[in-house]
């Protein structure tokens, strides 16, 4: 399937996991391929996850970045800091498969995640009503935004969970009179 954009790729994951070897304020708590490769496998069969790999020349663009839930470097040579897409891609899938191999028989337990979708509108009302109370910097609220992503993103929340968050922020519009009440 060819999308339009990366938000639209990315609609109906539970999991996204963008590939990068920068380092920063933003991208703390970096995974392993194995380490992602056990976050896709202990998924529902049913979820939809991504890996997201970016451009040979620039990775990913820190917006892009924000649509995924985890982080993956792959450790390499301090002297050849980065490998190629291919290669990037190969030991991804590789650990993916090698650890899908491993727990061939254990289907129970998996974790049905929210999709994208989900998150970003979670993350859309978090942002408006955290504006609202003047708790987010107007001029740059992605900046506390992103910690939040980070946060969520690490506790893999289910659609109830977001339901459950969703419910809390508007309980805070209506408390600050941003929105009606039930009567």
């Amino acid at each position: 399937t060819i999308y339009n954009s990366l938000p639209e790729a990315l609609s109906d994951c539970s999991l996204s996991i963008g590939i990068t070897r920068r380092f920063g304020r933003y991208r703390e708590g970096l995974l392993h391929p194995d380490q992602a490769a056990d976050q896709i496998l202990h998924l529902d069969p049913a979820s939809v996850s991504a890996m997201v790999f970016g451009r040979e020349d620039k990775g990913l663009f820190t917006s892009e970045l924000d649509l995924c839930q985890h982080f993956v470097t792959i450790p390499t040579d301090a002297r050849l800091p980065s490998m190629n897409l291919a290669q990037a891609v190969v030991v991804c899938l590789y650990e993916v498969y090698k650890r899908a191999g491993e727990l061939t028989g254990l289907q129970h337990g998996r974790k049905k995640l929210a999709d994208n979708q989900q998150l970003e509108a979670l993350y859309e009302h978090m942002t408006e009503s955290l504006l609202h109370i003047e708790y987010l910097n107007p001029q740059n609220p992605d900046h506390i935004m992103r910690t939040y992503r980070r946060i969520l993103g690490r506790a893999g929340l289910n659609e109830r969970e977001v339901r459950i968050l969703r419910g809390m922020f508007n309980q805070i519009d209506i408390a600050t009179g941003k929105k009606a009440g039930r009567g």
